[in-house]
């Protein structure tokens, strides 16, 4: 047998690794989490392969649906030692020509020099001018302060509230020896009731008086889930929080003072010679919205709990025939995370005040990631073997990692001054032009990594463990469909419960069934650029995004897997890569579109690289460039598939 590393290098290796990042990456849904011991293989069984989580168009597209044994490693072949020496000088021109057109001596600096900050790196200025960024940057101070405050916080509550009060005082419990199901009880009790009263003091430090208008909203989608007749719920759950994601935008948070000029009959008279007594305390009110008070730019997140408190509801209406953890004979300590999501609360769970703990539940109310109602419930009655002192202190390393290499970038890359200076892209050469536009969807997935990441470390620090947001580096994708699985992966996940299953999923079995599976995704990512914010911009982004599933799944069905691979294997992955190519050109175009620049802005730029033919021929060296990496993105992942990891993005 051989030695074993030692455990420095076992540490050094897991930092990076997926199972660090989380767990749900390493571990199929339906089984339960279990630690790792010292004899435990960290590979999972071969066995374990494809019983992941059903998925938006499952089995087709790109490099499809990889369930078979992966073939010998490419990594020591000619082929991929070329890969690596044209890679080994492509990657770092590409930061050099962005680099260039950054620098002072560029011709264009002047131009865009006012809009950038004072650095602390070598001298050089920094790009923040994105307000989503510079707006984490400057409360991150605050927000570190009360990611230590808060977990703090719940320990004194359980001290005050001990466990032997809540049970009245049993023998059994002082002495730690309380019955499981009591213990589990009394934990429940005690975490949602911090976070209740919690919630109630967060909404007022950051929204002031405008949390009551949240708690207003919050009262009316309860009172739907649980006084209208079973058969409404549904229905009118989904209208009151659309009609909600609109009202917010017209009405821009419903202003005290607008509702006291509405009452008072003077709405129109803005520039009344003394407003009245109304008027002026609706002005009071609104003087005092809080830390955020624009509190409607981030509710949005809000209305994913307010569903899913609502369809976890109805549902559980349907299985109070007894216990399923009972039924199916179940560990409640050690659920599997489809269990935690799958089975319902407790009837007396779907409390009010346990209600108000969720929605407002302050590590993932601002950003989430997103969590359902009844993995809350659960994850609250029994702390999740998956939270790990070790893999959280990596987690918190890996943070602070990325967050130094983003402000690495923008002291060198400044993509986001230069467009907001609206430059004359004729200026600027084909590369140049690309370049940027694809540092900037880098910039982009950066700037959203890491206050996701930061807000579930949060969670964990307290002992809630959400999904991962993001599971691949953007560069790490050359598919349509699982790019969409692997960014704002707990979006992605709740769409899946609450509205693509329910609406049938996908099928391309027959004409019929290939026509309504489109309408599925038709109506998925309208919903979704809805969410988002209401723009025309994001509505094309996400019909653009279904249109660009097409092609892809119509390769899946014509060029199967099992009848390719099997009988020409380097022609089989030398076609996927083609088609990769395609789709990364295509989601760079999407996203530029619904994130970037919008559609006159995707214009501008395709006219510069198209200009002549000097952009032909670096559309040509980009697409080559392109090939070469997206082998390097199959051998990644057929890596993944040796160790028995099968992520499907």
């Amino acid at each position: 047998m051989a030695p074993s590393p030692p455990e420095s290098c076992l540490s050094l290796r897991s930092f990076f690794d997926l199972d660090s990042l989380d767990t749900r990456f390493t571990t199929p849904s339906s089984v339960p989490y279990k630690p790792k011991t010292a004899d435990s293989t960290t590979d999972l069984n071969n066995s374990r392969i494809g019983k992941r989580d059903d998925v938006l168009g499952r089995g087709s597209g790109g490099r499809p649906d990889q369930r078979d044994a992966p073939p010998p490693s490419m990594w020591a072949t000619k082929e991929f030692y070329f890969y690596y020496a044209m890679l080994g000088f492509i990657i770092p021109y590409m930061f050099w020509i962005v680099y260039t057109v950054s620098r002072p001596s560029d011709p264009r600096y002047h131009k865009f020099e006012h809009l950038l900050s004072p650095g602390w790196f070598l001298g050089r200025k920094i790009d923040i001018t994105d307000n989503q960024y510079h707006g984490f940057r400057e409360n991150l101070p605050y927000t570190v302060l009360l990611l230590i405050f808060h977990p703090l916080c719940r320990r004194l509550w359980e001290a005050v509230h001990p466990a032997s009060v809540k049970l009245n005082g049993s023998a059994s419990i002082r002495n730690g020896a309380a019955p499981a199901h009591e213990a589990a009880e009394v934990r429940l009790e005690q975490r949602t009731s911090f976070d209740f009263t919690f919630a109630l003091l967060y909404l007022v430090i950051l929204h002031g008086f405008s949390g009551f208008k949240i708690l207003f909203i919050l009262a009316i989608n309860y009172k739907i889930a649980t006084a209208l007749p079973k058969k409404y719920v549904p229905p009118a759950s989904w209208i009151f929080n659309i009609c909600v994601l609109f009202a917010n935008e017209l009405c821009t948070g419903y202003k005290f003072r607008s509702m006291a000029l509405f009452v008072s009959g003077s709405q129109g008279t803005d520039l009344l010679p003394e407003p009245s007594f109304l008027v002026r305390v609706g002005e009071w009110l609104d003087y005092h919205g809080g830390l955020q008070p624009r509190w409607q730019i981030l509710f949005n997140i809000t209305i994913l709990r307010l569903i899913s408190f609502n369809l976890d509801y109805y549902w559980s209406l349907d299985k109070r025939g007894g216990s399923l953890i009972e039924k199916k004979q179940l560990d409640p300590a050690n659920l599997s995370e489809r269990d935690r999501v799958a089975i319902p609360a407790e009837p007396q769970d779907y409390s009010f005040r346990n209600y108000i703990a969720y929605t407002i539940y302050a590590p993932l109310y601002l950003t989430g990631p997103i969590i359902t109602f009844n993995d809350y419930i659960a994850q609250s009655r029994h702390r999740a073997a998956s939270i790990e002192l070790g893999r959280t202190f990596r987690y918190g390393m890996r943070f602070l990692l990325t967050l130094l290499f983003m402000e690495l970038i923008l002291h060198h890359n400044y993509v986001g001054a230069i467009s907001l200076a609206e430059p004359d892209w004729n200026t600027y050469s084909p590369a140049q032009i690309s370049l940027l536009s694809f540092f900037n969807l880098h910039i982009i997935w950066l700037k959203l990594l890491l206050p996701w990441r930061f807000f579930r470390l949060w969670a964990l620090v307290d002992g809630i463990d959400p999904p991962e947001n993001m599971l691949r580096c953007v560069s790490n994708n050359y598919s349509t469909l699982s790019f969409w699985r692997a960014w704002h992966r707990s979006y992605y996940r709740w769409l899946l419960r609450y509205i693509y299953i329910p609406l049938g999923g996908s099928s391309f079995g027959t004409m019929r069934d290939a026509a309504r599976s489109v309408v599925t995704y038709f109506v998925v990512f309208t919903f979704v650029a809805l969410w988002h914010d209401i723009q025309m911009r994001l509505l094309i982004w996400g019909w653009l995004i279904v249109v660009f599933f097409l092609p892809e799944i119509a390769a899946g069905y014509l060029f199967p897997r099992r009848k390719w691979a099997a009988s020409r294997p380097t022609l089989y992955r030398m076609m996927c890569c083609a088609g990769g190519v395609c789709n990364v050109m295509m989601m760079v175009s999407a996203n530029l579109v619904g994130f970037a620049v919008g559609l006159d802005g995707l214009m501008a730029i395709l006219r510069g690289v198209f200009r002549d033919v000097s952009g032909l021929l670096f559309i040509a060296a980009a697409s080559a460039s392109l090939f070469m990496g997206i082998q390097i993105m199959f051998e990644i992942r057929e890596q993944e598939l040796r160790r028995g990891i099968n992520l499907k993005c």
